[in-house]
């Protein structure tokens, strides 16, 4: 996916429940229809974030450590 004007939030090094947050913080100050690219490398992330994208009814794709999500 193109990523030029997404929003990278790097999560990195930071363990479960920190990256759904930080998603769910950026999301809140966002537009609807923002692309969102969050680095994470918790095991855990992907599927908190799936969770969180479902509730939401935001899209959502996963590849190694980086998720992307359409709001």
């Amino acid at each position: 996916m193109n990523d030029a004007g997404a929003v990278l939030i790097d999560t990195r090094g930071m363990r479960c429940p920190w990256p759904a947050l930080r998603l769910a913080r950026a999301v809140r100050a966002g537009a609807d229809g923002t692309y969102y690219v969050v680095m994470a490398d918790d095991p855990n992330a992907g599927s908190e974030i799936a969770a969180l994208a479902a509730a939401n009814g935001w899209t959502m794709s996963q590849e190694l450590d980086r998720i992307d999500i359409r709001t």
